[in-house]
C-alpha cells in the first residue's frame, strides 16, 4: 500500500479544519494523501460533507467504488438513499446517526487524534486563543473586540493545520466559532468556550451539538460577541470534565479506521 490514498475535503479556501483531515488521515494511515473528488475518493474523514456525499452516490458509487466515511457528519437531514453505495466505518455524533438511522454506538470526530498527530506542542501560556470560523475573520465586529481585549491572542485559522494546532495547544483557554477550533482544544486537554460571533448560528448548530454528544460533552449555548469582554475573567483553565467520553471517542476512531486502507494492510484487506 505505497501508493497515495485518495480523500475529499473541502479545498474552495484554505482552512484549517479540512486539511486538518489531510493530516489526521496521513498520520492513521501511514500513507501520503492526496486530494480527490468524492466519486474519485477512497474516503472522506473530517467535515460536514455527508451533504454532497449524498448528492454523489445516492444513484449508485459513481465510479463503481463504495466510498469510506470516518467521522464525518452532517449539517442537516438528508435521505438515506445513499447508504447502501457506501461503507460507514463511523460518524462524528449520534445526531447524525439517528438522522441517518444508523444503529451506532460509538462516535468520534477525527479531529480529536490531533494531539496523536502532531504530538506536543510545548509549554502553555497565559492567554486566550480567539479562533473564529473563516467566515468571520474579517468581520469588523470580531476585529473591534481582538483590538480592545489585549487578552485575545488571535488564531488565524485561515493558514494550514500544522501552524493552528500549535497555536491552540499552547493556550490557557480557547474560544471558537470554528467547530475545529474546539475539537483541537478538546485532543489538548485545553478548556474552550463556543462562540456565536453574529448570532444567526443557524443550521451550523447541529454539527456543535452532534460532536458535543458523541464526546458526552454538556454543551452550553454560544456566547455572544458582546458578551465575551465580560467574562474573559472569569474563563476558566481547569481540566476538562469529560476527558473519559474524549478517550471513548479516540479508541473508536483508531479502532473504526478502515484497514484496507493502512499502509500495512494485506494485498487483499477487506
Amino acid at each position: 500500500m505505497t501508493a497515495p490514498l485518495s480523500l475529499y475535503w473541502w479545498n474552495d479556501a484554505m482552512n484549517f479544519g479540512d486539511d486538518l483531515s489531510r493530516e489526521i488521515v496521513a498520520h492513521v494511515s501511514g500513507r501520503t494523501v492526496d486530494w480527490a473528488q468524492k466519486p474519485r475518493a477512497d474516503m472522506v474523514a473530517i467535515g460536514s460533507v455527508l451533504q454532497g456525499v449524498r448528492r454523489q452516490f445516492k444513484d449508485g458509487p459513481p465510479k463503481g467504488k463504495k466510498i469510506r466515511v470516518w467521522g464525518t457528519g452532517l449539517m442537516h437531514p438528508v435521505p438515506t438513499d445513499f447508504l447502501p453505495h457506501v461503507r460507514m466505518h463511523l460518524v462524528r455524533g449520534p445526531i447524525t446517526a439517528t438522522l441517518l438511522g444508523l444503529d451506532h454506538d460509538r462516535f468520534g470526530d477525527p479531529g480529536l487524534l490531533a494531539s496523536d498527530t502532531f504530538g506536543d506542542q510545548g509549554t502553555r501560556r497565559d492567554r486566550i486563543g480567539f479562533i473564529p470560523h473563516i467566515n468571520h475573520v474579517d468581520d469588523p465586529m470580531v476585529a473591534e473586540v481582538l483590538a480592545a481585549e489585549p487578552r485575545l491572542f488571535l488564531i488565524d485559522p485561515r493558514r494550514p493545520a500544522r501552524a493552528v494546532v500549535a497555536e491552540i495547544a499552547t493556550c490557557a483557554h480557547v474560544v471558537s466559532s470554528s467547530l475545529h477550533g474546539l475539537v483541537v482544544a478538546d485532543s489538548y486537554g485545553v478548556p474552550n468556550t463556543w462562540l456565536d460571533p453574529t448570532g444567526i448560528h443557524t443550521n451550523a448548530a447541529l454539527k456543535f451539538y452532534d460532536y458535543a454528544a458523541g464526546i458526552e460533552r454538556p454543551l452550553a449555548p454560544p456566547l455572544k460577541l458582546g458578551d465575551l469582554p465580560g467574562i474573559l475573567g472569569r474563563l476558566k483553565d481547569r481540566p476538562l470534565a469529560y476527558l473519559d467520553g474524549i478517550e471513548k471517542a479516540r479508541d473508536a476512531l483508531r479502532m473504526s479506521f478502515p484497514a484496507a486502507l493502512r499502509a500495512d494492510a494485506p494485498a487483499m484487506a477487506g
